[in-house]
């Protein structure tokens, strides 16, 4: 693993594409991950960014943004005033691509320092995004955030096999990420389950029920409608397409996401999110999406 120091001029991205639709701003501590040589990073859309990847590979380096905490003190009532203007609200994705609690976190604790900042400094609303149990550390920063503006902490557990065949092992085993969304639901902090990218589910009833107790909503986000391209293009170049299918034929399919939606409505009722609608916190019942979508396309897809 490369790992190097670096100093960025803001912090913080206006967002475009699908996380427009989210919230007004991303922002990553790190460039680069640790996890991408996890099963996390696998289908990671990341790899196929040549600007980030620069013919490195994906999961070999790591790039620790050293002032990132001041730079948002620097901007953040300059990104405040535009993201008011232009989007109605100033919210902060933490983060879209790279993981905020990478285990060299713990080292040099660029993602504590941000969090710290965003206590003084809120934005109008932040979501927390994770394959990591360790954002169980920082539960203390969290909760003093969530008093102060909208925060969801999302939490991605994509299965419920803790071995997955022909993928590498999770970043953070799903009892540890389970145990942590339980006991950040337990202080009082608002999760979310973010089943991204849907993998092959053994026990579904198992799986939504212990979801319904460790979270407040789910979403269900299938690499033919979640990885940015048209019918999964990106997700087809990796080895994620073959290992579902090698699982279970079905699940390489919408319909086998609708199935698990169904199934999710009965544990978490008007709390279940589907793709991108999910991510920005519209969860409705899982029936009434799909109806929605067939109204919007036309088509059953």
């Amino acid at each position: 693993m490369d790992v190097s120091e670096a100093e960025v001029k803001n912090i913080m991205t206006r967002t475009t594409g699908f996380l427009k639709t989210v919230t007004s701003h991303s922002l990553q501590p790190y460039q680069g991950c640790s996890y991408g040589n996890s099963l996390c990073g696998v289908g990671c859309y990341v790899q196929h960014n040549f600007w980030v990847m620069k013919g490195r590979p994906w999961g070999g380096f790591l790039e620790v943004r050293t002032n990132a905490a001041d730079s948002y003190r620097e901007s953040v009532e300059r990104e405040r005033r535009w993201a008011r203007k232009a989007r109605g609200r100033f919210g902060i994705f933490m983060s879209s691509s790279t993981d905020p609690f990478v285990p060299q976190e713990k080292k040099h604790g660029v993602s504590r320092s941000v969090l710290e900042a965003m206590v003084d400094i809120p934005p109008d609303q932040l979501i927390l995004q994770t394959h990591s149990h360790q954002v169980v550390v920082y539960t203390d920063l969290i909760q003093s955030i969530s008093t102060k503006c909208g925060l969801r902490v999302h939490v991605s557990i994509e299965t419920d096999m803790e071995s997955v065949p022909g993928l590498p092992p999770h970043a953070s085993s799903v009892d540890d990420r389970f145990d942590a969304a339980k006991r950040l639901k337990d202080s009082g902090i608002e999760v979310v389950i973010t089943v991204s990218p849907l993998l092959p589910i053994q026990d579904p009833d198992a799986f939504f029920a212990r979801i319904a107790r460790s979270a407040s909503a789910v979403v269900l986000d299938h690499y033919i409608e979640g990885d940015g391209s048209p019918e999964g293009r990106r997700t087809l170049q990796t080895p994620l397409p073959d290992a579902i299918r090698a699982i279970n034929s079905d699940a390489v399919s919408l319909n086998y996401r609708d199935r698990m939606a169904e199934t999710a409505e009965r544990y978490l009722p008007g709390r279940v999110g589907i793709s991108i609608d999910g991510f920005a916190g519209r969860f409705r019942p899982a029936h009434n999406q799909r109806q929605t979508e067939k109204g919007k396309h036309g088509i059953d897809q």
